[in-house]
């Protein structure tokens, strides 16, 4: 399809619609997807297995006033899903306590040891949030001490569930096809499907009136979306739903822990789907990797504007942090690969290296290779690993079978990411179960790696207007990519290096309109040496995603370049 200059005015919807045929929307339900509501997406919570019998206990405590605390994980799907779960409870006159386990002394789950204390102190009952569907030992000590866990997770389950009062996740084993369809929701699309739940419980028993208002539960899509985007759950679907409205929420500033985050991040504008992954979501995430735990929720249920102001400046500093020990591990898990060329899924392991950072790292190097990675930090008897894969490999699942083979203290995830802790002894055997469990899938899933490209243009189709058609089929992610946009054909007029490893181009096509492109983390790329050395006089078709750079007095399209050929 061809757009010249000026074209995309009149063009809207067409463009929106091919978009949205092209990822899978059925004809007659096009307009569902391209204005992506909660009503429209949202299911009955009851289709998710033990989902009713969570809400009856989580309202008998309602009642009767229980004293609640919510066992949340240390990243920000954990933080949002237990602060998410705490404002409910305030809303509804029960002030929840949580308790967020440090990520290097009690590690990944709820611990056996700290449920117990909860029931010692007096909490009559836990509700596990992003973790617990494989805690059989944890939730087996808490039963003995006489405390109720409901359990409010995403993972991967075994056949076989752990004891639990209730244990909604769509990916049980035996979850229902209706409950199994979402299960790409992230925990905390999870948590907000319970307190759905939990109100039409609620409601049912005449708990609201006159004098008691019902929550506001779309008051709580900020932390919904926040939580989906940094747990890179899939954008279709009901997540597109929750994150659209979510921004909506966002840009609210309604919540004064968000605000201060935003205003740290040195967010003015409205924040957009790419903020959360890239702005909000590392701060919060900060606090579970290299400093306290429990800075995410605290920062996210404060309703003091000094406090948030404290804790927001607090998460930056350590994302900071977080940024230099990441570079240091990455360097050293790198020197690495080049021993590791014939292996299916790439296994690195170094002692001192911070647990806090190795799941970022082994994004990067699944980034690098095209590769499924598991980077694992040494003690002096075992490790803690964290895994990321690549489309049609399902690492949580060959993580999981790997730990019931016996190669593996603990060891658990979904399909894109998994988490494990391992004896050193025991990593060759490791890897090499990983390599023969998953070769094939890895060789077909990079064989049909293919870049996808929804719109051709000319160089003066490259416009603003074009930019804001496109993002109108957004929110854009995992499962829902941004479009993909092929430009040409351009001669090269300017190719440097920008930063530390950018590409930096300024192409002009044959239309005499011209447009800057930059590829991030590229420099050393065969696409990077061929567009710095070898452009003149040849020219190119360049491809990725538009963006809008308005560091200007006009706004202007950028071209996020993924990809380039030879058009001559």
């Amino acid at each position: 399809m061809e757009l010249e200059a000026g074209a995309a005015h009149g063009l809207d919807h067409s463009i929106i619609d091919q978009l949205l045929l092209t990822r899978g929307v059925a004809a007659d339900d096009l307009a569902r997807h391209a204005q992506p509501t909660i009503r429209g997406f949202l299911p009955d919570p009851s289709i998710f297995r033990d989902m009713d019998s969570a809400a009856e206990r989580l309202g008998q405590a309602v009642l009767s006033g229980e004293r609640v605390t919510i066992y949340g994980d240390y990243d920000v799907d954990g933080a949002t899903s237990a602060a998410l779960l705490v404002e409910l409870l305030r809303q509804l006159g029960l002030d929840a306590g949580y308790y967020i386990p440090d990520r290097l002394l009690e590690g990944y789950g709820p611990s056996g040891e700290a449920l117990v204390r909860l029931a010692d102190s007096g909490s009559q009952l836990i509700v596990t949030v992003d973790c617990g569907a494989m805690a059989y030992e944890a939730l087996g000590m808490a039963r003995d001490a006489g405390v109720d866990v409901i359990v409010v997770d995403h993972h991967k389950c075994a056949a076989e569930l752990p004891p639990a009062a209730a244990l909604v996740n769509p990916n049980r084993l035996d979850e229902s096809d209706l409950g199994a369809a979402h299960g790409h929701l992230a925990a905390v699309g999870v948590a907000f499907l319970l307190g759905v739940a939990l109100v039409r419980s609620l409601r049912a028993k005449g708990w609201f009136g006159p004098h008691r208002r019902e929550p506001d539960l779309m008051g709580l899509l900020d932390l919904v979306a926040l939580g989906t985007v940094a747990d890179v759950a899939a954008l279709h679907g009901l997540n597109r739903a929750f994150v659209a409205q979510g921004l909506k929420v966002l840009a609210r500033r309604d919540r004064i822990g968000m605000a201060a985050l935003m205003d740290a991040s040195r967010l003015t504008r409205a924040p957009q789907c790419s903020d959360l992954g890239f702005a909000l979501g590392p701060r919060i995430n900060a606090g579970g990797r290299i400093g306290e735990s429990t800075l995410g929720v605290r920062l996210l249920t404060t309703t003091d504007p000094d406090e948030a102001r404290a804790i927001a400046a607090q998460l930056s500093q350590l994302n900071e942090e977080r940024r230099a020990i990441e570079a240091e591990v990455q360097e050293a898990a790198e020197a690495q690969l080049a021993g590791q060329h014939n292996m299916a899924v790439q296994v690195l392991s170094g002692h001192g290296w911070h647990p806090g950072v190795i799941g970022i790292v082994a994004g990067r190097i699944k980034e690098k290779t095209g590769k499924p990675a598991v980077v694992i930090a040494l003690d002096d008897v075992q490790g803690k690993g964290s895994g990321r894969s690549i489309s049609g490999v399902d690492l949580g699942a060959a993580i999981i079978a790997a730990r019931e083979a016996g190669l593996l203290v603990a060891g658990g995830g979904h399909a894109m990411a998994a988490g494990l802790t391992i004896e050193s002894a025991r990593l060759a055997d490791f890897a090499e179960f990983l390599d023969t469990r998953l070769s094939r899938d890895v060789e077909r899933a990079r064989a049909g790696a293919a870049m996808l490209l929804d719109l051709a243009l000319a160089p003066g189709g490259l416009t603003p207007e074009l930019v804001e058609t496109l993002e109108a089929a957004g929110p854009y992610g995992v499962g829902w990519p941004a479009p993909r946009i092929a430009v040409g054909p351009v001669r090269i007029i300017k190719a440097d290096i920008v930063g530390k490893d950018h590409l930096r181009i300024v192409a002009a096509g044959n239309d005499g309109r011209s447009f800057k492109a930059i590829a991030f983390r590229a420099a050393e790329t065969e696409m990077a040496q061929t567009l710095l050395h070898r452009h003149q006089g040849r020219r190119f078709h360049l491809a990725g995603r538009v963006k809008l750079d308005d560091w200007g007095n006009r706004p202007a399209a950028e071209l996020h370049l993924e990809d380039a050929a030879f058009a001559d």
